[in-house]
């Protein structure tokens, strides 16, 4: 049996392994089940029960909460694109003054908790690299 590729299962995996080794051990991350990848009746109503339950669309990947502070991460594969659900979370986040950051790598995660005045235990990168990430698609 091949394994299926999974670009942004396995980001978030190493995202979450990253943070947890990055950030105080006070630190929440959390990720909140958001659909049901079940296809057919059954998966709609199972997903008509979660939204039922509370589950809004497009909410983020991952919630990070550190002394005080809420970011909100969106993981994407390089080519990977929000969906209409997903940018209006986006918005609706920043409108209530809360962080939000799209994260294609390691390197962007770790980015946008010193972006976002988090207090980490590894090292700060200059700021020529912050820009150079900043700049990429």
């Amino acid at each position: 049996m091949t394994r299926r590729m999974t670009p942004e299962a396995d980001l978030q995996r190493a995202v979450v392994t990253a943070l947890r080794f990055a950030l105080p051990r006070t630190a929440i991350i959390h990720h909140c089940v958001n659909e049901v990848t079940e296809a057919g009746p059954r998966g709609a109503k199972r997903q008509a029960i979660l939204v039922g339950m509370g589950v809004q669309p497009g909410f983020a990947d991952l919630m990070v909460l550190c002394d005080g502070r809420v970011l909100f991460l969106e993981l994407k594969a390089p080519k990977g694109r929000l969906s209409a659900t997903q940018t209006a979370f986006r918005d609706a986040v920043r409108a209530q003054g809360f962080s939000w950051a799209l994260v294609r790598s390691l390197n962007d995660a770790l980015g946008a908790l010193a972006d976002h005045g988090f207090t980490t235990r590894v090292a700060k990168q200059d700021p020529a690299q912050r820009q150079a990430r900043r700049a990429a698609p």
